[in-house]
């Protein structure tokens, strides 16, 4: 998801997407909501975000969702939609910020919240709460990834077993998690490589 100038991701457009991102199962299924007219954001594709939930099945259920370049909201929307008990969902740009909080009113959803900011920053400030899955969908080609896995184990924010989403561009072969992260799922979709990876003990 695009986010700002820092944030802006290297992708084209999801033309059948354009505007609007669409609900694909859940409490909100069906439901479309608008998408923040910012040059490069772009949501997740319903296919990969498809795949994506089948992976997770009930693993939405009652969890503290962590959406770390939350663009779009696609992705904290779909997890709010599927039962998450809470959803934080991390966005630079002020624009679009602004319009995931338009969307959450929408959808009279008040177990979530936005924050608007850097989301390295975000994660350098820590977390009284633990959340038991995390997206991490960072823009491309911006050396985002890796601080983010880093940051999001060292500064204490994962639950024990904690999911952990990763999408990133299919060409970035120099991604590597913390030892103890367990690869479950991985896939190649053209551009975009996306993997699920599971917390163990450190």
């Amino acid at each position: 998801m695009a986010r700002g100038s820092r944030t802006q991701k290297s992708r084209p457009a999801n033309k059948g997407n354009a505007g609007q991102v669409r609900i694909i199962s859940g409490l909100y299924r069906g439901r479309k909501l608008p998408v923040a007219d910012l040059q490069g954001l772009r949501p997740t594709t319903d296919r990969v975000r498809e795949t994506l939930f089948n992976w997770l099945q009930g693993d939405t259920q009652n969890a503290r969702v962590l959406d770390c370049f939350a663009g779009s909201g696609a992705l904290g929307f779909e997890a709010l939609s599927r039962h998450a008990k809470w959803v934080t969902l991390c966005e630079l740009n002020s624009g679009a910020a602004t319009n995931l909080k338009r969307n959450l009113a929408t959808l009279g959803a008040s177990n979530g919240e936005v924050k608007q900011g850097d989301s390295l920053s975000i994660l350098d400030n820590g977390t009284n709460e633990l959340y038991d899955l995390v997206f991490v969908d960072p823009p491309f080609r911006q050396n985002l990834a890796q601080a983010t896995l880093d940051k999001l184990e060292t500064k204490n924010w994962l639950a024990n077993n904690a999911l952990i989403y990763v999408e990133v561009e299919s060409k970035l072969t120099e991604l590597t998690p913390p030892a103890h992260w367990q690869l479950l799922k991985e896939k190649v979709a053209g551009q975009v490589c996306y993997r699920l990876y599971q917390r163990g003990e450190a």
